[in-house]
Formats: structure tokens, sequence, C-alpha cells
């Protein structure tokens, strides 16, 4: 199995992914965290790479950061509402946050002008994220290509991207990545440093850092924490490595995976109410039978549903009423309409809310990029 992290596919076995990129079952850890998130409970948080230190310190209440990036490329849709979420969740528990905008990767891999990457990165998801919960205290959000006004910051973190290149070679990086350009190998190193930099004395010293992602990523965490135990040997730097978790993509609206290029793959957070109502009743892949009479008799699919995965992922987190939910579809008693609208109640309701949070998050921007 190849994982790209620029050309996300489609994943249809997980468990596969555990063994071939050494990941460990969230399922086996997550009872050691006594508050764990609705993502970690239904194991959408499907793996993770040493989260057991996070645990440790969330348990403990000592000191930890999470750090997680954002590709400002189109609308801020549920897709991303999943990181967002964790971030949030991370917050809560006392977690250093380190946000980083990726724009020197989106400039390099996406060919956008840097002040489009910005502009999108501000008014659609930092503001989507303040809207959703996040707060200034304890949030570090920068720019790859300008990472802080003070200068020994700046200069710990892009001293970082230059000494992260030695630690590697064009081998394994071609092992990792397969073909590289100059572009990617500069996007590689400005992640890397990301992932390490909140572990300096400029960013408050070395603690645990988790870094929540979805699968894609797998590759970039394998090589920093690869680079972060050169460093260690070398006696240059002295880090903890880099814990990671994993979650699944939500299934796009057409049932594969969502793209920014085609609006009618998803729900963005900005989507008028009729709007989000088209999407789901005219586009939302079903899991139903063809005909009423199949449908009763051979029961529904509640797995490849996407009203169903939405409920099950983020809007319905009571746990009786999603196996209501699955059993009746499963059973054929509940039909793809009454599914979708149970879905559309959840939906709508969120959406009319956070429109009003997102003009009170309007105000809180410029606290966030001072």
């Amino acid at each position: 199995m190849t994982i790209d992290p620029w050309k996300v596919e489609e994943i249809k076995n997980y468990e596969k992914l555990l063994n071939e990129f050494g990941l460990e079952d969230f399922g086996k850890i997550v009872r050691k965290i006594s508050n764990p998130h609705l993502l970690m409970q239904r194991g959408v948080v499907f793996g993770h790479v040493d989260f057991v230190k996070i645990a440790s310190a969330i348990k403990s209440k000592k000191p930890f950061a999470m750090l997680t990036g954002l590709m400002p490329s189109g609308k801020f849709h549920l897709g991303h509402k999943m990181v967002a979420d964790q971030i949030i969740y991370y917050q809560s528990l006392g977690a250093k946050v380190f946000l980083c905008v990726a724009d020197v990767e989106a400039y390099n891999m996406r060919l956008a002008s840097m002040d489009k990457l910005r502009k999108i990165a501000i008014e659609e998801y930092l503001t989507n994220y303040i809207a959703l919960g996040l707060k200034k205290k304890n949030c570090d959000f920068y720019f790859q290509s300008s990472r802080s006004k003070d200068a020994d910051k700046a200069n710990a973190y892009y001293k970082l991207v230059g000494m992260a290149a030695k630690k590697t070679t064009m081998n394994q990086l071609k092992a990792i990545y397969g073909d590289m350009s100059p572009g990617k190998l500069m996007s590689v190193m400005h992640q890397v440093s990301d992932i390490l930099h909140p572990e300096l004395k400029e960013f408050g010293g070395k603690k645990p850092v988790v870094v929540p992602v979805g699968v894609d990523q797998a590759p970039h965490l394998r090589l920093t924490r690869d680079i972060a135990a050169a460093f260690n040997r070398s006696k240059e730097y002295d880090f903890i490595l880099p814990s990671s978790t994993y979650h699944k993509f939500m299934k796009g609206l057409k049932g594969h995976k969502m793209s920014s290029s085609d609006p009618y793959s998803y729900v963005a957070l900005t989507d008028t109410e009729k709007l989000a109502k088209e999407k789901i009743l005219k586009h939302a892949f079903s899991g139903g039978r063809e005909t009423l009479k199949e449908h009763r008799k051979k029961g529904g699919v509640p797995e490849v549903d996407v009203a169903y995965n939405m409920l099950y992922f983020m809007f319905e987190s009571d746990d009786k009423k999603i196996k209501k939910v699955y059993d009746d579809y499963k059973s054929g008693k509940l039909l793809t309409g009454e599914l979708k609208q149970i879905l559309l109640e959840k939906l709508v309701k969120f959406l009319v809310t956070h429109k009003e949070k997102r003009e009170k998050a309007k105000d809180k921007v410029h606290d966030f990029l001072e």
C-alpha cells in the first residue's frame, strides 16, 4: 500500500495500514485516557505512534504540546472539522497548541500565490477554528513563511529547517516519498521543523508533542522521528521523539474522498441551510436498496452510507442513539430518506449556530495574528 501525502487516495483497509506502516492500534490505549474524544471512542482515531507519553502527560497534568498543520486550499468543510475538534480537545486538556499554516508547502505544491494562501488561511481556517472553540490562550498560530516576529524564535525555527536536511539522504527520501522535486524537499524540511521546534527552548523547552493527522501524513511523521533520533545521536539537539495519532477519512458526499475542486463532494461550514439540504438530499451517497420492497427485505448498508457516517463521526454523540440508527437502517426499518432527515435536523442546526459564532469570531482573528 502506497501513501502519498500530496495526493490523497481513498483508503479501504485501515487494518492493513496498522501493519504496513508500523502503527499501533489506538483501541488498545483509549481506555488509558480518562475523557477520550468521541473520535477516539468511536475508533475514527484508529492508530497511533508512541501516544503513551501523551496519555501519561495528560494523566499527570504535565506539560505537553499538540501540533498540526493546515493546507490553505479552498473551503473549510466537515472533513477539516475533524482535525479542528481534536485541536480544541487537546487545548482543553492543557496542551500548548501549535497551529501551522503550511503556506510554503502550499506554494510549492499547489502553485497559489502567498497572498491568496494567507487570505484563505485566515478567512476560512482560523475564523472557523475560533468559532468552533479555539482559544488564544496557549495557542501559537503561525505561517511557515514567517515563523515569528521575535528574531530569536524565527532564527531557531529556520536553523532547524536547514539543519534537518543534513540528517537525511535522497535515497531515504525517495524510499519514503517516491520521486522528489525541489519543492517537495523544501516542504518536507519545513514540516520536520514544524513538528520538532515546539521542544526548543525558544518555544517553551523539552516536552512531549502529539501530532493528530490523517493517515496520509504518516510518511512525514516517520521521517521526522528518524531525523530527531539522528539529532539526538549527534547531540546537536535532545528531542523527545514526536507522538502521533491517525484518523480515518470521512467519506465525501458522493461516497469517495472529498475534493476541494468539487463543492458537491463536501459540506462547507459556510454553506447555507438551503445548500446543505440540497447537497445531502441530492448528492449524499446512500447505503439503501434500489426499491422500497428490497430495502425492507434486505436492509440498508450503514457502513457505506454518507448520512450515517456523518452522524457517527460527529453529529450523534449518544452511543445508544447511534446504535439504534444503525440497527434500524440495517434491518430495513429505517429508510434512506428518513436517515437523511435525521442528519439534516442536526446538521442544519449546527450550521445556523456556527454562522452566528463565525461572525463573532471575526472580531477575535487579529488576536491570533499578533
